[in-house]
């Protein structure tokens, strides 16, 4: 697939096995691993980082097929989700180091164009957001004001 501002393709990315059943080498309960979950989010862990933890620490190759519900279903049971979704959060600080980068450099014309881009994807990103109901109707993003969100 192509990049979305450039005519290159993309990286190949690794896929999940075919295979829908649990490894006989995964040694934990459906509780236990729920405890880990909820553990890793205390930590101030994203969904991400907790699946990427749980494959290389703990070798859980995929938390839904031990507790038949998916990662962040756990995490929205347990009051641990954040108000703003990771990739959205992802791009506003994208954006917030970019903007600190052309207050020391003006004529960064390059990094101009990326504050452009990354700004785009964030207004599309919250208007399909509002339209899921994964943000309030109300929400708007503010370059200013979101500084102190995140």
């Amino acid at each position: 697939m192509a990049r979305m501002h450039s005519r290159a393709r993309g990286q190949a990315g690794s896929t999940k096995p075919s295979k829908k059943e649990l490894p006989s080498w995964v040694r934990y309960t459906p509780k236990e691993v729920e405890m880990i979950v909820v553990k890793l989010a205390k930590e101030k862990n994203s969904a991400s980082q907790i699946g990427t933890i749980l494959r290389d620490i703990y070798g859980i190759p995929d938390v839904s097929l031990i507790v038949n519900k998916k990662l962040t279903q756990i995490l929205k049971e347990k009051n641990l989700v954040a108000e703003t979704p990771e990739d959205l959060t992802a791009l506003i600080r994208r954006s917030i180091e970019i903007r600190k980068h052309l207050e020391s450099n003006r004529k960064d014309e390059p990094a101009k164009r990326g504050l452009l881009l990354t700004e785009s994807k964030i207004n599309r990103l919250v208007k399909y957001y509002k339209k899921n109901g994964a943000l309030p109707a109300d929400w708007k993003y503010d370059p200013n004001k979101v500084k102190l969100l995140i």
